[in-house]
């Protein structure tokens, strides 16, 4: 789905790149497989540096912008990528990723992912304590909380402690399809509180679904969602995740990233401002990356780097970790 050319066609200012590895590599190798994931980034940002400009910060992005570059930012797709390991969280921060999803289709021992929506004995319940502890030190990092993939207890839960707006990455209305990848009601309501951002996927299953589901997926379903989440969350707190390269299915007319002006005619289409066009096109979430690094700035006057070791009987496989007193 991505390419320079079609890059170039779309008319990108900016994306984030992921770095993301499956999850039967949680406990084991995930680590090793964020870190290469990130060197790859970074390396195709270095070979076309006309082209690519590598960012961590708002106005990083509007400085690339400016200089007639895509600013490139990186993001870590899922938490059983940090070992259950605070110190590795910062390593990641270090390394460039500006955001994380706190899990991907399989739970992490401290966070429950979508799949335990409805369940009647999640493996958490939704966020642990020690999964409060990321969200604190993502906090205080400057590390944007993602809630995609997350189940909806670990939506209100992270809510719940974050000092900072969070995201979704890649998620869509729920109320339109009940896919648990999507995002409830009470939770878009939520976003005006907390002033996140919830950025629409285009992928199929996660779009055109349940009672709604109609025979077609095309621009105007994923036009449909954008406008539920702006009645619902409001037009401050929108945005385009699309999910390109990370899934096998695309509406028609939104098929890889050229096609994204697309989307934006039929927006325009349906009455939505200049104003409220730029912000689901990226004014938002960058307003989001300011808000995140401010509340950084705040706690790290008075709060240290969290030291605290997930219990050993909490994380799995443990013959892949050793134990140090």
């Amino acid at each position: 789905h991505t390419d320079i050319p079609r890059l170039r066609a779309g008319k990108l200012g900016a994306q984030f790149w992921v770095a993301f590895a499956h999850c039967d590599s949680q406990n084991k190798d995930s680590l090793r497989w964020a870190l290469a994931q990130i060197d790859v980034i970074k390396r195709i940002v270095e070979k076309y540096p006309d082209v690519f400009q590598l960012v961590t910060t708002a106005e990083g992005v509007w400085e690339s912008f400016r200089a007639g570059r895509i600013g490139s930012l990186i993001g870590v797709e899922g938490g059983h990528h940090l070992g259950s390991s605070l110190a590795s969280l910062r390593m990641l921060y270090e390394l460039g990723a500006r955001y994380m999803t706190l899990t991907h289709t399989c739970s992490t021992p401290w966070a429950d992912s979508s799949l335990e929506t409805g369940k009647s004995n999640p493996q958490n319940g939704g966020l642990t304590d020690f999964g409060k502890l990321v969200i604190r030190e993502m906090n205080r990092l400057g590390m944007m909380v993602d809630l995609s993939h997350v189940s909806f207890n670990t939506m209100h839960d992270a809510l719940d402690v974050t000092k900072a707006p969070v995201i979704f990455s890649h998620s869509s209305a729920y109320a339109l399809c009940n896919h648990t990848r999507n995002v409830p009601d009470d939770v878009l309501r939520r976003m005006k509180d907390n002033r996140g951002v919830v950025m629409v996927n285009f992928y199929n299953a996660f779009v055109n679904c349940g009672p709604n589901k109609t025979d077609v997926t095309n621009i105007s379903t994923i036009a449909d969602h954008c406008d539920y989440i702006r009645a619902v969350a409001g037009e401050d707190h929108v945005g385009i995740g699309s999910d390109y390269d990370g899934i096998d299915q695309v509406p028609e007319g939104l098929e890889d990233v050229s096609k994204y002006p697309n989307l934006i005619a039929e927006l325009v289409s349906r009455d939505w401002t200049d104003e409220q066009v730029r912000k689901i096109l990226g004014v938002n979430v960058l307003r989001v990356m300011q808000e995140v690094a401010e509340v950084s700035r705040t706690l790290r006057r008075t709060m240290a780097p969290l030291d605290d070791v997930i219990p050993q009987q909490a994380v799995a496989n443990q013959q892949c970790r050793t134990v140090r007193v």
